[in-house]
């Protein structure tokens, strides 16, 4: 990562939506499988994430989009960090942290309570990296994604 290209944060734009879908794809096919739920929201995010009053996020890095995370919101005050991908070859560059730093900020600016996430316990890094920012393990409570075995949850 050069000074002169800096990473930066985009918002959800029409002309981004295969982006979401294909950054997701990527690491859930490495690791898991894509669900029934992934097809539809990441094929559907304008109608099943920013029109459910989420908010979708990019990492763009000398023009290309390379990261993507989610604010899912569950409630008036909850809120659920989701749908978190960096492409392979551009993990280990702090791309995630920026996108999770972009996510707490926008959270206090608009008030949220409780930012909550679920994981998997070998995505040993991405549980590094919440932690380091204050998410605490809590009692699973859904079975929302097959592949999720602990939940995490920040108050804000």
């Amino acid at each position: 990562m050069s000074a002169a290209e800096p990473i930066k944060i985009l918002p959800f734009a029409a002309p981004l939506k295969e982006d979401i879908k294909r950054l997701n794809y990527e690491w859930l096919e490495k690791f898991f499988v894509v669900e029934p739920a992934d097809v539809v929201a990441l094929s559907n995010p304008q109608e099943e994430i920013i029109d459910k009053g989420g908010m979708i996020f990019f990492a763009q890095m000398n023009g290309e989009v390379v990261g993507t995370v989610s604010l899912l919101k569950k409630s008036e005050n909850i809120y659920e960090v989701g749908k978190m991908a960096v492409t392979e070859s551009e993990q280990g560059q702090g791309i995630g942290r920026l996108l999770l730093e972009h996510c707490l900020k926008i959270a206090i600016e608009i008030s949220v309570e409780k930012l909550i996430l679920y994981s998997n316990r070998k995505l040993v890094t991405a549980l590094r990296l919440y932690e380091k920012y204050g998410f605490v393990e809590v009692p699973m409570d859904t079975d929302l994604y097959a592949r999720a075995d602990i939940k995490m949850e920040r108050s804000m």
